[in-house]
């Protein structure tokens, strides 16, 4: 991708697609990403932008790309047949965007900030956390996190659980002297009124109902067996 505008800041996310091919064809020739095909998974490429097409989900996501050079950008997708919107600036946020819809109808946002120079984002140091819960009875937790909060068990012995779901891992642990009280997590997540929809068909504790934030978050509270606290908040743009 040399010498063409890239993408500068990381974005990893999953979307829904109903033609794979179609999607290849839109996000490589039309968008400029690099598309690749790994152990059955297909990913779309740029800079730090990574994201793989997935099964047609619920609703059409919302994504958001930080470019070095928003003007050149918008000229390439255009120049490759694109329809993207004309970049406008978006005062409250301090960036020149564009938008452009994706085949399945995800909208998908570039821009650049002119508050400040635009500089490459450094390599992440921090690539995946294990929040740790305690509970006094570990067997009925793990059984209460797969049955109802849709975890897989990764591996399970009397004071432990490694329970997985999608690219989240929890760590379920015996509350002894040394891990007292509750504990809490907050879980970034895809679509926050679906996965809302399905804990409480299954009968978990939802703390009410998914609320948007001005801070971009969409989120909603549970609690499970013993009164650990997680939220899964989807953000939007």
């Amino acid at each position: 991708m040399d010498g063409k505008p890239t993408i500068v800041a990381p974005v990893m996310r999953s979307i829904g697609v109903a033609d794979a091919a179609r999607s290849i064809l839109f996000y490589r020739d039309i968008l400029g990403f690099a598309v690749r095909e790994q152990s059955g998974t297909i990913e779309a490429v740029n800079g730090p932008a990574r994201i793989q097409f997935a099964k047609q989900g619920d609703a059409p996501a919302v994504l958001f790309f930080e470019t070095g050079d928003v003007a050149a950008m918008h000229a390439a997708i255009r120049a490759r047949g694109g329809a993207p919107s004309e970049p406008q600036k978006v005062n409250w946020i301090k960036m020149r965007m564009f938008e452009i819809r994706d085949p399945d109808g995800h909208t998908l946002w570039f821009g650049q900030s002119y508050d400040k120079p635009d500089t490459l984002a450094p390599s992440p140091m921090m690539l995946k956390a294990l929040p740790q819960l305690p509970f006094d009875d570990v067997g009925a937790a793990v059984a209460y996190y797969r049955d109802v909060l849709g975890f897989r068990i990764n591996y399970q012995q009397p004071d432990l659980g490694v329970m997985d779901r999608d690219n989240i891992t929890v760590l379920l642990i015996a509350r002894t002297e040394r891990h007292t009280g509750i504990g809490s997590a907050y879980i970034y997540i895809e679509n926050a009124d679906a996965l809302y929809a399905e804990l409480r068909a299954k009968g978990a504790s939802v703390q009410g109902e998914p609320v948007s934030h001005p801070w971009g978050l969409r989120d909603f509270g549970v609690v499970d067996l013993e009164r650990n606290q997680i939220r899964f908040g989807q953000p939007f743009e």
